[in-house]
């Protein structure tokens, strides 16, 4: 219902998702008290977590399918370099603004909890951008790099929150250690890639006994949740600790499916039908578990506030920096800055890493408001800027899904 409102707003279907989970939320509606009216307790969203993992999952893995070799050989390196350098200027950029905060206001702001929101800063919601992408059937330059650069983004991002994160640690507690900050964010991403190719190369041996379509959906489909299982895996060889990151293995599945599987294409639509309901839930539990009460402390919102700015900055003069590097197009150099705002999932799964630190939950709250304020203005940006560059039709009378799908 929301979401014929905001389409009457001209606003994307995400925003309305994440509207009605706010509502339905222990802050809104939950708050009454009434049994099954709405989420009574944040604990009561959190147990519904599995679902949200396993929506990123399948997120993941239909970003992975853009990484076919015929558009890597038309866009791969300007792609790499273009997702490399925004999310490392981004961190940059906010790490040294909120280090000058920290310099002129040492209660306020420390300087582990500056250095790991600087790290924070440079992962970008994958799914909220696929969801815009999906409703209005954007296509052209712009949105086929916008996919690439989101995928990388998580790479780079994992990768420098670890690095972050390691040094925080030392400065907090006095001691560094090479593990923590090298070697186990490096095997974090060998161990995923390595995962995810052997999932991608199993799922499409399996694939090939079967030739009934819908039999080789439910696979499909059946192969991402086993996926995601293994993905949550963790162990340990010698002191060294082995986890894998949910979005990268399932983003190299369905990199390698793809590339190695005939009727990919066909399979990936249908399964992209079938978890629509999913991605719906998705959105509803993140508005859900966005909590208000951090509304009720200045600081987090004077802190929170200084973020968005800087990060916004960040990303955005960072792609126009490196998109005027590899030469891309004005509208492109322009716009996809724009559509790397939205921030979600990977920032607050990194912002409960941080927890262990002094002041980790204070790290914790920002975030959580950075992701309330992006979340609700990012999907909106992320459609004005593929609007302002023709990759979504203007809506009218007829819809832009059907002018799009021509």
């Amino acid at each position: 219902m929301l979401s014929r409102l905001t389409k009457r707003l001209h606003l994307p279907a995400v925003t309305a998702y994440l509207v009605s989970g706010l509502i339905l939320g222990p802050f809104c509606l939950g708050a009454l008290g009434v049994p099954g009216l709405g989420f009574n307790s944040l604990g009561q969203v959190e147990g519904l977590s599995i679902i949200t993992q396993t929506a990123l999952g399948f997120i993941a893995f239909t970003i992975g399918n853009e990484f076919r070799l015929s558009q890597l050989k038309a866009m791969g390196s300007s792609a790499i370099i273009i997702g490399i350098l925004q999310a490392v200027i981004t961190t940059v950029v906010v790490d040294i603004v909120l280090i000058v905060l920290h310099l002129l206001f040492p209660h306020v702001l420390s300087l582990p909890a500056a250095i790991t929101l600087g790290a924070i800063a440079s992962a970008t919601a994958p799914a909220a951008t696929l969801m815009v992408v999906r409703q209005y059937k954007a296509d052209g330059p712009l949105t086929r790099l916008l996919m690439l650069v989101v995928a990388i983004d998580d790479a780079v991002g994992l990768l420098l929150f670890s690095v972050s994160f390691g040094v925080a640690t030392a400065l907090s507690h006095g001691q560094a250690s090479i593990l923590a900050v090298v070697v186990e964010p490096l095997l974090e991403i060998v161990l995923s890639l390595v995962l995810g190719g052997l999932m991608g190369w199993l799922l499409n041996r399996v694939e090939m006994f079967f030739h009934s379509r819908s039999k080789r959906m439910t696979i499909s489909v059946a192969f991402v949740l086993l996926t995601v299982g293994l993905s949550m895996l963790e162990f340990h060889i010698g002191p060294v600790h082995c986890s894998f990151s949910l979005l990268l293995v399932c983003m190299m599945c369905g990199t390698i499916f793809c590339n190695i599987c005939d009727t990919s294409e066909e399979l990936m639509d249908r399964v992209d039908g079938w978890t629509m309901p999913l991605n719906v839930l998705f959105f509803v539990i993140s508005g859900a578990e966005l909590d208000l009460q951090i509304l009720t402390n200045p600081m987090t919102i004077l802190v929170g506030v200084i973020y968005i700015i800087a990060r916004s900055a960040g990303k955005y003069y960072g792609s126009m920096s490196s998109c005027a590097l590899t030469k891309q197009s004005k509208p492109i150099t322009d716009n996809l800055g724009i559509t790397l705002l939205p921030q979600a999932g990977v920032a607050l799964g990194m912002a409960l890493t941080a927890a262990s630190l002094p002041d980790g939950t204070f790290v914790r709250n920002v975030v959580l408001f950075a992701v309330l304020i992006y979340e609700l203005v990012g999907p909106t940006l992320t459609k004005r800027s593929l609007l302002a560059v023709g990759e979504i039709k203007p809506e009218g009378r007829t819809s832009s899904r059907k002018l799009n799908e021509k």
